[in-house]
C-alpha cells in the first residue's frame, strides 16, 4: 500500500475507475469537500486526520496501484485480474 500520492494521481486514479467525488468520498469516507481541495493541490497535499491515506487505501482497493515517487514520474495504473 503506498503511503504518499499527488493530487494529480489521486485525480488520475479515479478518474481511471470512473468514479465520481461522490463515489470516491463514500468508499474513502473522506468529505467531498476536502476531496476537491486534495485534488486542486499542486504536489502532495497536506493531510490530517490520515484523509490522504483514507483516499489511497479506497483507490487502491478499487484497483488502482500508485507508481513511482512524487518527485520521480508519478502516477497510476490499474491493477489487472
Amino acid at each position: 500500500m503506498s503511503e504518499i500520492a499527488t493530487a494529480g494521481q489521486i485525480r488520475a486514479a479515479r478518474y481511471a475507475l470512473n468514479w465520481s467525488i461522490e463515489c470516491l468520498s463514500e468508499a474513502s469516507g473522506v468529505s467531498v469537500r476536502t476531496i476537491i481541495r486534495y485534488e486542486s493541490y499542486d504536489g502532495v497535499p497536506p493531510s490530517r486526520s490520515g484523509n490522504l491515506q483514507k483516499l489511497i487505501h479506497a483507490l487502491e482497493a478499487g484497483g488502482i496501484e500508485f507508481i513511482g515517487a512524487p518527485g520521480d514520474r508519478p502516477g497510476v495504473r490499474i491493477r489487472g485480474g
